[in-house]
């Protein structure tokens, strides 16, 4: 077992990602883990990502390591292939489809670490299971789980929403639940995201990290917390919410609720500006937090 401590181990495959959008196609390395990862380091914790990926995409893992972030890789014949479609400026209206994909994250990868908290930040429905999930919860891991990498489903080369069979006792284990307003509405049947926060909550997360187009919404302890984002503009909008609960999980490790979503909202407005993870200096956060976010809004 690794004698390393890490604050912060984001759990999830590396994705070789096309984005098409109104502003042109472009081709990115993607991945929730390697995002919220990223976010986690830049605000100067001790983060680990553990991954599968081709061996031809191995720079993803240099890359990491350059930026001060431990990547456990397993290789795979091929990394997961995935085309993003953003038809609008609305960055929750997206069609996805793969082509490849890299196997699944199991405990056995996970096994030798120590770590405070992890994030689960799959892409698609296999890729992390409730066996991972059981182990970091018997290890008392702060636990959070981004809901896209369950509702998600292969067919052919397509991502499908589909019912979950698994969903209440996955859902019991966790600590903090991230979902987005489309797949909320998709499993709780509310479109209000509020009503969808408590619906998620009633099923056992202490807390919910709701993103939406215009903000995230957090709601903890009995309390909502709706804070915008604010992005002069927006050109890197693949990694949003990966960014956003990556930034929470890491500020949750030493500030309540409210302060944790602040900081979120305020990191992932920034890493929206550009293309690519995030990689401002703490002092612009800082700075963001000040102009924009001097008092937090309740619901």
């Amino acid at each position: 077992m690794s004698t390393e401590i890490y604050d912060l181990v984001c759990i999830g495959n590396y994705t070789k990602d096309t984005i098409v959008s109104p502003s042109g196609t472009r081709y990115v390395d993607g991945g929730g883990s390697r995002y919220a990862a990223h976010a986690a380091a830049r605000l100067g914790l001790k983060a680990a990502v553990v991954t599968h990926l081709a061996r031809e995409d191995e720079h993803v893992v240099t890359d990491l390591e350059k930026a001060g972030i431990d990547c456990f890789a397993s290789y795979s014949p091929e990394s997961t292939l995935m085309k993003l479609t953003y038809p609008t400026t609305n960055p929750d209206i997206r069609t996805l489809t793969v082509a490849g994909v890299a196997g699944s994250i199991t405990p056995a990868d996970i096994e030798p670490l120590k770590m405070k908290s992890a994030v689960i930040g799959s892409s698609l429905r296999g890729e992390v299971g409730l066996d991972v999930i059981r182990m970091l919860k018997e290890r008392k891991v702060h636990l959070a789980a981004d809901m896209q990498g369950f509702v998600r489903v292969l067919r052919g080369q397509e991502l499908c929403y589909e019912p979950w069979p698994e969903m209440a006792e996955t859902l019991a284990l966790l600590d903090v639940l991230k979902s987005d307003a489309v797949e909320a509405e998709y499993l709780t049947g509310e479109k209000d995201i509020y009503k969808a926060a408590q619906v998620y909550a009633d099923l056992g997360p202490g807390e919910i990290v709701l993103t939406h187009k215009d903000g995230v919404l957090v709601f903890a302890g009995g309390q909502f917390h709706d804070l915008a984002f604010h992005p002069a503009r927006l050109d890197g909008r693949s990694g949003r919410g990966d960014t956003c609960i990556g930034t929470y999980m890491a500020m949750r490790l030493s500030r309540p609720p409210l302060e944790a979503g602040i900081w979120a909202a305020a990191v992932t407005s920034l890493k929206v500006e550009t293309l690519g993870p995030f990689n401002r200096p703490i002092r612009e956060v800082e700075d963001f937090i000040q102009q924009h976010y001097n008092h937090g809004s309740n619901h």
